[in-house]
């Protein structure tokens, strides 16, 4: 099998000439192919052959040992017959020299062992090698490379190659028919052009194949039909993203057998015999090596800080990471570009806030000292009373985000949502249209149904292995969910427990708010006890931005375990069950804290004399006089704060920065001998020293958990689209540059939409529908303020709200060892205490029941909780019905391509018919021919077969 693959030899070890075939069946030597560090007609690329013509197209790479005299005696092993070769390494392993006496018995033992580990994946390897020439690749191995101990496999895949796999995917090839694109006459298309010439200074400068008011006619690839595609540059016919995915799709089909049974790449890589497979980057970024390329391209008008202010060149990001990850940068864009009219409302609602709160009757009410209110104490013992004027600071703050403006915000971001929804929609089509991926359905998906995942192939054989006494001929084994319930049980089990983790740990947080409450106000310090509120708010959300973080990562890792345990069959669905279970285990840690301060605290709390109380002495806590907004609001603020900047912007480029500046702290020969290797390395080993690509999960759950902060809480935080904003805006380049420069490249994936991800998306809309509608209601004092105004106010205004609002206590009911230590406040004995809530006085008929007041409120928030969602679903609804999924000039364009298609196979069978007529008549009219018996008549082919 060697002598149908060169192999990158030293200079020192090709003593004699040694051959490969080449196609035309002629030796060419390969000393004559020998080049220094690279390759003959493309210094410095490295990323092609010896011969410098074949491209590299993909690149495997494995483990090379040599440790022992079997490794220095290799040349025993160049027979070209694999059972010859199988057979005489066995009987090299059972008649070992004797070990010299000065060496270890056990190390020579664990050498051997290694040995045969090593000799049965070179096997393996060079089983499946064949069975790749077999598939029409061309193979060259590089085991003399600049990276001790690896060995590379490069791949090329042939003109035949590629067209065969090529129509076996159905892969949409441009043909020789380039048609004119006219842009819609509605207003919409008008609109839209408009902003296009007007934002010409934001496009990247990537310059376009074709014009943008032209595109090629596209037909899946047939090499009956190689006449209708344009042929003007086979070379590049086939760019390099459709090669390597083509060569992957080869490597997952080609097969190798062990043990009488058959193993796919996956199964490969994960046992070890090949340590990676990737595609190669086009070229290097910095100039050094090689002329223009797409990467160099892409880090100069994508990734660099620089261009922060452009738009994202979609199309090329499409070309050289395919489908998949320009559909995902691309919904990235138009998410970012939606959060500016949000951020705008937003920062309105929140100075209006501002430019009211002088304004606002409740927060005077509080701030004036004549109004004399003494309030109930805030803990049992050692606290005492106090004057309401004291939380005048809370109340004014609690309007900036409790307001009128509030409830108009959370209609707002509503229909954004469902607007944001519509415009992806539409934006996925247009760009399905241009990439010509409308037709892509179940055959495409038909591809990937048999690429099995290497833990299902193997639990596959083991159970044939166990069961082959009992199955028939050709019967198929596959895994059933009986084979699967242990797994299932472990996974409900696991999620059950996690998430009772993670209110355990928020019920732990609750209880270090109230034991540090009361430590504050036990303290000797003045500045202690007047700061309580402040200091227990802000330490208590940075615990849960702490615990928040921790737990991502642990839970992260336990869904992966998790999925694995269930052994999906195929990639795709694993994938959609990590995601599944990633999703909920990080949105109950993200989200449990705020739920509980939204819709918990507060309301467990009970009274003054009849207070509620857990493990003991610990009472529940109970909102500031302006209501849990404040509260919910700072903690909204520091998670998403936090999470941006500590857990996506400090891991994906503090961490990177900072192992770089370790590595520069070494000395300078060495870094200099780095910098020197690295230029003399060949395009193959600079991209296995690259991080590799290990899928678009993590960056859509981030943005997927933004999304959640954006709307589900956004009537407590009206700023939230504003940070979003500006973290998505650095997160943008920040990935790019990650795909540009960290990771190696990944195989280019065709997809039509985003998946899962549009599904969790529109879920969430859903549901910000509801919880905003119940944070309006139940969390801010809206609604009591309304129902006050317009039932119980004597002149329609909101004066006397705050009294209105504050029930009546007798401190004389209070517990004997609940009662507070000082009974007199400044100089006068306290006798009644107010705390806010709707309960009769104790001087009533029915003491400190709930009274009408309160069912009355109750009524009112319960009626805006239906009205509000209604009203915001009927005009989501509305919107989704007036905006059309499928831009019109898009469906006008389709139907003209369908046409325009049948046009040119007219054409082209009209043209065969006159060619076929014009050489009858020549033949008829040669003098050379005779006796010819008349021509038959032919049947009209049918146009069936084309479509």
């Amino acid at each position: 099998m060697e002598a149908k693959y060169g192999k990158v030899l030293s200079k020192e070890k090709i003593s004699h000439m040694e051959y490969l075939p080449s196609r035309n069946n002629e030796s060419i030597p390969l000393k004559s192919l020998y080049m220094e560090e690279t390759s003959l007609l493309h210094p410095g690329l490295g990323s092609f052959f010896l011969d410098g013509k074949r491209r590299v197209d993909y690149v495997l790479v494995y483990h090379i040992q040599k440790p022992s005299s079997e490794r220095r005696q290799s040349s025993r092993f160049r027979d070209n017959n694999f059972v010859r070769r199988l057979h005489r390494s066995l009987k090299l392993r059972g008649s070992q020299a004797p070990l010299h006496p000065k060496e270890d018995p056990e190390i020579a033992a664990q050498e051997q062992r290694a040995d045969y580990h090593e000799d049965d994946k070179r096997f393996r390897r060079e089983e499946f090698e064949a069975n790749l020439l077999g598939m029409g690749l061309e193979l060259e191995k590089d085991e003399e490379g600049k990276i001790p101990g690896i060995g590379f496999l490069k791949i090329h895949a042939t003109w035949n190659t590629l067209c065969r796999e090529a129509e076996f995917m159905k892969l949409k090839m441009p043909t020789k028919m380039v048609y004119e694109v006219k842009q819609g006459s509605n207003v919409v298309e008008k609109i839209r052009l408009l902003l296009h010439k007007v934002t010409t200074p934001l496009h990247p400068k990537v310059d376009a194949l074709q014009s943008p008011t032209l595109k090629s006619l596209s037909y899946p690839f047939s090499k009956e039909k190689l006449h209708l595609f344009d042929m003007s540059d086979k070379d590049n016919f086939f760019d390099s993203k459709t090669r390597s995915s083509i060569v992957s799709g080869i490597l997952k089909r080609t097969r190798c057998t062990w043990a009488k049974y058959s193993l796919g790449i996956s199964s490969l890589l994960a046992n070890g015999v090949y340590t990676s497979a990737f595609p190669l980057h086009d070229g290097d970024i910095d100039g050094v090596n090689g002329g223009p390329n797409d990467r160099r391209l892409l880090y100069e008008e994508w990734a660099s800080y620089s261009v922060f202010y452009k738009y994202q060149p979609i199309a090329l990001i499409r070309k050289y990471y395919g489908e998949k990850v320009g559909l995902y940068f691309a919904w990235l864009g138009v998410y970012t570009q939606m959060l500016i009219p949000a951020a705008i409302v937003g920062v309105i609602v929140f100075l209006y806030g501002c430019a009211t709160v002088d304004d606002n009757i409740p927060s005077m009410e509080i701030c004036d000292p004549r109004n004399n209110i003494t309030m109930c104490p805030l803990c049992d013992r050692v606290c005492g009373y106090w004057k309401l004027a004291t939380a005048c600071g809370t109340a004014r703050a609690s309007h900036l985000f409790d307001n009128p403006a509030t409830v108009f915000f959370s209609v707002f971001m509503s229909l954004w949502a469902v607007l944001f929804m519509e415009h992806w929609k539409r934006r996925q089509v247009r760009l399905n249209y241009m990439w010509g991926m409308t037709d892509i359905g179940e055959e495409e998906e038909e591809e990937h149904k048999d690429n099995n995942r290497a833990e299902y192939e193997l639990l596959v054989m083991e159970k044939t292995m166990r069961q082959e006494s009992s199955i028939s001929k050709g019967e198929k084994i596959k895994l059933t969910c009986t084979d699967r319930l242990p797994a299932y049980l472990t996974t409900v089990v696991t999620m059950a427990f996690l998430i009772a983790v993670t209110f355990a740990i928020v019920f732990g947080v609750i209880l270090y708010r109230i034991s540090i409450k009361t430590a504050l106000h036990l303290s000797d310090y003045p500045a202690a006890r007047y700061n309580v509120r402040a200091v227990v708010k802000t330490t208590a959300a940075i615990i849960n931005l702490i615990v928040i973080i921790i737990l991502d990562e642990i839970y992260g890792a336990i869904a992966r375990w998790l999925t694995r345990l269930e052994v999906p069959k195929t990639d795709k669905s694993f994938e959609e069950r990590l995601i599944f279970k990633t999703f909920i285990l990080k949105f109950v840690n993200a989200f449990t804290p705020i739920v509980y301060l939204a819709f918990f605290r507060g309301r467990l709390v009970g009274r003054p004399g009849n207070y509620l109380y857990v493990v003991g002495s610990y009472r529940m806590e109970e909102c500031a006089h302006g209501g849990c907004l404040m509260e919910l609001c700072i903690q909204l603020c520091i998670t998403m704060l936090g999470k941006q900047l500590i857990q996506n912007n400090l891991f994906e480029v503090g961490i990177p920065k900072l192992k770089k500046l370790l590595r520069r702290r070494k000395t300078e020969s060495a870094t200099k001998q780095a910098e020197e290797l690295n230029k003399t390395l060949q395009r193959h080993e600079k991209d296995h020293i690259l991080g590799p690509f290990v899928g678009l999960g993590p960056e859509y759950m981030e943005m997927i958990i933004q999304f959640g902060m954006v709307t589900l809480f956004v009537a407590s935080f009206p700023l939230a689209p504003l940070f979003a904003l500006l973290n998505n805006i650095i997160e943008i380049r920040l990935d790019a540059k990650k795909f540009v420069m960290e990771l190696r490249r990944p195989i280019a994936v065709r997809a039509k939409d985003i998946g899962i991800w549009y599904k969790l998306l529109r879920g969430l809309s859903k549901v910000a529908v509801i919880v905003n509608a119940f944070v309006i209601s139940f969390t801010s004092d809206f609604i009591p303020r309304l129902v006050y105004q317009y039932m119980y106010s004597n002149d329609g205004t909101m004066h006397g709200f705050i009294n209105h609002s504050l029930a009546y206590f007798n401190v004389s009911d209070f517990q004997p060892d609940k009662e507070p230590n000082q009974s007199h406040y400044h100089g006068y004995k306290v006798e009644i205490c107010r705390y806010k809530d709707y309960r009769e006085p104790p001087w009533s008929s029915t003491p400190y029941e709930l009274s009408k007041e309160f069912w009355a409120v109750l009524a009112a928030r319960l009626a805006f909780v239906i009205v509000f969602q209604n009203v915001v679903m009927l005009m989501s609804d509305f919107v989704d019905w007036l905006i059309p999924g499928i831009p019109k000039d898009i469906s006008l364009q389709l139907h003209k391509e369908r046409v325009l298609m049948v046009e040119l196979f007219m054409k082209e069978e009209k043209g065969k018919r006159l060619a076929l007529q014009e050489n009858r008549h020549k033949d008829s009219s040669s003098p050379f021919l005779t006796n010819q018996s008349p021509s038959q008549p032919r049947s009209r082919p049918s146009h069936g077969n084309w479509f």
